[in-house]
């Protein structure tokens, strides 16, 4: 096993006197192209040209002397550091940190970054790092080949952001530019990068923040979920059929939008269960074929602080050009719109019936299309706390499903 092992962070500065001690001392050395070429770097050392971490892993964990692993930024931060701390490998690390690429963008394009969310892009993982810079004002996006700023502006498609893209950092090299995301997929882009994705309105002020990556206004705004129809009434909202907020309650439940969701809303109506969504941190398409409806929803948006894209049309049609989604709501259109929704394999649909059959149709076309269904009577009743007599009666079939690859 290797006697000691020292990963070290470089971001383009010179080299500390810590590091610079233990890369004399290193009889290993591993790290990309750029990180051997150091002049630092021992002659006699041996050297490895780091790709699968765990394989690299397996051979300092094999070698007898001082080991060294050289990588970009804070190396502690979406690093090496995890994998190398692996047990399996039984290595014991000592860290040289440097400034973090994210830390030295937001330093390039001067801007603060406490209210930044930062995500990974790989390309298994783009779809949700896009949903992300969908439903976020701010995002730091660690880019990979294959997962980069084209491939972000492309799946961005209807979405209107900016990038501020950090090429090579710490190089001779480096390069920042600001494109929109219209015009980020015409271009080829130097690896690695960094992209913060800028958009969706007026950066929110962040006086007073106390917590990294989400404004305080999230925490210290409305609190709770499932609000009453008089919290959207401001906006221009109305509770109508299907959107109690009980049955909201339920809806969301069911559904657990999360941040790196794409929930679609269809038949959005008053907007309530599409900002909730949001809320969570989930990003959210609101669909509707009325434009008020539209129109309320893209206010309720605005009057809660979130991100929502709101497409005027009617389902199913208008569902046919829409980025694949994780969850959906269905608010009305019957069995036609759930087939169409069924096809694009969601995780989890919710819709309701007001009647028996209806149910039964719906959980019909569910169940047929590859999805175990749930089905629930609820009944709630609003009373009167000033003489405890009943002043609103609600009754609906909530159905839920989840796709049956998925189900236990």
């Amino acid at each position: 096993m290797a006697d000691r092992v020292t990963v070290i962070g470089w971001d383009g500065s010179p080299l500390t006197g810590a590091a610079t001690a233990a890369l004399s001392a290193a009889t290993l050395v591993a790290g990309a192209a750029h990180h051997l070429a150091l002049p630092e770097v021992p002659a006699n050392a041996e050297r490895i040209r780091l790709g699968s971490i765990d394989l690299a892993a397996r051979r300092i964990a094999g070698h007898r002397g001082s080991a060294v692993v050289l990588a970009d930024g804070d190396p502690g931060y979406f690093g090496v550091v995890r994998n190398l701390r692996a047990p399996e490998h039984g290595l014991e690390v000592e860290v040289v940190p440097a400034v973090s690429s994210v830390a030295a963008a937001f330093a390039r394009a001067g801007m603060p970054w406490e209210d930044a969310r930062t995500v990974v892009a790989h390309p298994r993982t783009l779809r949700r790092a896009v949903n992300v810079c969908r439903a976020h004002h701010k995002v730091a996006v660690l880019t990979s080949p294959g997962a980069g700023p084209a491939e972000l502006a492309l799946l961005l498609e209807g979405v209107h952001r900016t990038f501020v893209i950090c090429e090579e950092l710490g190089t001779a090299r480096e390069q920042v530019t600001v494109v929109t995301s219209d015009k980020a997929a015409d271009h080829v882009w130097r690896d690695p990068n960094v992209v913060i994705v800028i958009g969706g309105g007026p950066e929110p002020r962040a006086a007073g923040a106390w917590i990294a990556g989400q404004h305080p206004a999230h925490l210290h705004g409305v609190r709770g979920w499932a609000l009453p129809a008089e919290a959207y009434r401001g906006t221009g909202g109305e509770s109508g059929e299907g959107e109690s907020p009980g049955l909201r309650a339920a809806q969301l439940a069911r559904l657990g939008p999360r941040t790196g969701d794409l929930l679609w809303d269809i038949g959005s109506g008053s907007g309530a269960l599409a900002v909730e969504a949001a809320r969570f941190g989930a990003a959210v398409l609101a669909v509707d074929s009325d434009p008020a409806a539209c129109a309320r929803t893209a206010a309720a948006a605005r009057a809660f602080g979130v991100q929502v894209q709101v497409v005027e049309g009617r389902a199913p049609h208008a569902l046919e050009r829409l980025p694949e989604p994780d969850i959906v709501r269905i608010g009305g259109g019957g069995v036609p719109v759930v087939t169409a929704v069924t096809d694009r394999r969601p995780e989890r649909i919710v819709t309701h019936a007001s009647t028996r059959d209806e149910a039964e149709a719906l959980g019909a076309a569910l169940g047929a299309n590859g999805y175990t269904v749930r089905c629930s009577l609820l009944q709630s009743v609003e009373l009167d706390t000033a003489a405890w007599s009943e002043r609103e009666r609600s009754v609906v079939f909530l159905l839920s499903a989840l796709r049956s690859d998925l189900a236990p």
